[in-house]
């Protein structure tokens, strides 16, 4: 009899993976909070609130999908991750200052997408994701 095939995935790839789909829970319920909020209040603008939750859906939708591929090893999810976690940094930037600022979000964006940036870029986690031909 043969043994089953294990797959040996490396646990700094599993930590990435977790971190985005720990990024994309929190964007569904960004997502959830935004529908109960069209649905009880009045916005200054329909279209703007619909916009903006067409955006976090789409945008939860995406982190899942490179949580997914990231377990799978697929290569391309590294440009895609660096992408969205620029994204994040720069708006966790922008919660620091301006008449509405919230320094707690502005960490709670930098922390984790500095931590998924540098597991991106660490030797086990390049080589379970590095391009293969054929």
């Amino acid at each position: 009899m043969s043994e089953p095939r294990v797959s040996r995935r490396p646990p700094l790839l599993v930590a990435l993976a977790t971190f985005l789909f720990l990024e994309c829970a929190l964007l569904a319920a960004a997502a959830s909070y935004l529908v109960i909020e069209l649905l009880i209040a009045v916005p200054a603008s329909y279209a703007t609130a619909i916009a903006v939750l067409i955006l976090v859906l789409l945008a939860a939708i995406w982190l899942a999908v490179m949580a997914v591929h990231t377990l799978r090893g697929r290569y391309w999810i590294r440009g895609a991750a660096v992408t969205w976690q620029a994204l994040q940094i720069a708006i966790g930037i922008g919660s620091f200052q301006g008449l509405f600022a919230r320094p707690d979000v502005g960490w709670l964006l930098i922390i984790p997408a500095v931590i998924v940036i540098v597991l991106l870029f660490t030797p086990p986690v390049l080589e379970a994701t590095k391009r293969r031909e054929g």
